[in-house]
């Protein structure tokens, strides 16, 4: 099974890494030479580097006003000070790797070392071809959904088509001339023409494997693009066809007996296209810690030190309680689906449905019995629909996404003001409704060899 080639494509891949790097992408060149046959892309598909987030990927979750750091120095110094502070920049020696732009781009690089070499690969069937291309394409596609949501606005169907996003690399070759910054309009098209010409000769099942692609992982991403697009029926839709298309399902939080027994995320059942990352020992803010319940599992399961009362005290954490969930999966999930299909229901006020997918993830993160006495009921769209939004807030708060949605929230004016403060209770920074922070500057490192490139406010 795939899965068991996973350490000999680490071994491949680092043989097929250089050392030097493009200092615009911030990407390694490959050793195209390498990689002769099928089997060899098909290990490619399986590295490290394409299927888990590094800590560098993890720095979303500082900006988020899920966290709640309390010893920040005055001005801001470290990473994550600066990070969680909303810095223009995250450094200013353009001697550092370039944090998020380099990761997504150091993987569509090596994606597109598939695409561009995979038909002349020896041996396979055309078939196996077509299937590797395809995950090459779905993968690629989820890389640029990082980058556009992280340096091009909110998504707005009115001025999508002159908002800058980042350049679109379909080459290897870091040799080759950059293009120019394409425009947020330009990304989400190609975003979208990779999926839908993925969907076809992508395997219907990836449970032996599930940080590799199937059918079910591209409506999965798909539902993911409209919904910060705002496309909230086209979200829904595709939600629901991921549900309809996997053989994942939801692990009941309220009972221990059903927890997975490997700390392999990516292997975990409720797992649609997996992405494991290592977000821990997280502070959480007052505002999160105040919307779980008595009964909610997730406080127990997933957070060290929830008796705590002083500032800061309590940790996203699972490592130190619940050593199966000691990784973070940020790819998508079942439950990840059930709430954007909740949203996308409430949205259009058909309050049956929403409150189906909302209440069947309810039942898998509350305790009480008969089971229905978990479910939220309402006949007020409004008040589903909020309920839908903090249910996404409790179930996805360190998972990569609610930097993203607070950026869509805000242009919904959702959003209130975000205010930072220090030990002392001093404000230290303030994101405010509508601010350009929302939207990150291109890295220092990236300008330095590339002085004609348009930045961001």
């Amino acid at each position: 099974m795939k899965k068991f080639k996973y350490m000999a494509a680490q071994l491949l891949l680092c043989c097929l890494v250089l050392s030097s790097c493009d200092k615009y992408l911030d990407v390694e060149p490959k050793g195209k030479q390498l990689l002769k046959t099928t089997n060899d892309f098909d290990l490619w598909l399986n590295s490290q580097v394409l299927t888990t987030e590094t800590s560098a990927d993890n720095i979303m979750n500082y900006m988020t006003d899920n966290i709640d750091l309390q010893n920040v120095n005055t001005p801001p110094t470290t990473l994550a000070e600066l990070i969680y502070t909303w810095a223009p920049q995250f450094t200013t020696d353009i001697s550092t790797a370039t944090y998020l732009w380099g990761e997504h781009y150091r993987r569509i690089s090596l994606f597109n070392t598939v695409l561009l070499g995979i038909d002349a690969a020896e041996g396979g069937t055309a078939s196996q071809k077509s299937s590797i291309k395809a995950e090459a394409l779905l993968g690629r596609a989820h890389s640029y959904f990082y980058l556009v949501n992280e340096y091009a606005k909110p998504y707005n169907a009115a001025t999508a088509a002159t908002d800058l996003a980042v350049p679109y690399i379909t080459s290897d070759d870091v040799s080759q001339k950059t293009p120019a910054r394409s425009t947020a309009a330009e990304i989400y098209q190609h975003i979208i023409n990779d999926i839908n010409a993925a969907i076809p000769n992508l395997p219907a099942d990836n449970a032996n494997a599930r940080f590799r692609g199937s059918k079910a992982a591209a409506y999965s991403v798909l539902a993911r693009v409209h919904l910060y697009r705002r496309e909230y029926t086209e979200a829904q839709r595709y939600a629901e066809l991921a549900l309809a298309n996997t053989g994942a399902i939801m692990i009941d939080y309220t009972n221990s007996a059903t927890f997975p027994t490997t700390t392999n995320v990516v292997s975990h059942p409720d797992v649609i296209y997996g992405r494991a990352s290592a977000a821990a020992g997280l502070p959480l803010s007052a505002e999160l810690k105040s919307m779980f319940a008595a009964n909610d599992a997730r406080r127990t399961v997933l957070y060290y030190n929830w008796a705590g009362t002083t500032r800061g005290a309590t940790l996203f954490y699972a490592a130190a309680v619940t050593q199966a969930f000691s990784l973070t999966n940020s790819g998508t999930t079942v439950q990840e689906m059930r709430l954007i299909a909740a949203e996308g229901a409430a949205r259009s006020n058909n309050l049956t449905v929403a409150l189906s997918h909302l209440n069947e993830v309810r039942r898998n993160r509350y305790t009480g019995m008969p089971i229905t006495s978990r479910d939220f009921s309402s006949t007020n769209q409004d008040a589903v629909l909020m309920e839908v939004f903090a249910e996404r807030r409790r179930e996805l708060p360190f998972h990569g996404l609610r930097w993203f949605d607070m950026r869509r929230f805000d242009t919904e004016n959702r959003m209130p003001a975000v205010i930072r403060t220090n030990a002392q209770n001093t404000v230290i920074a303030t994101l405010e409704p509508h601010s350009s922070k929302y939207t990150l500057q291109v890295p220092i490192q990236v300008l330095a060899f590339n002085p004609d490139m348009i930045q961001n406010p």
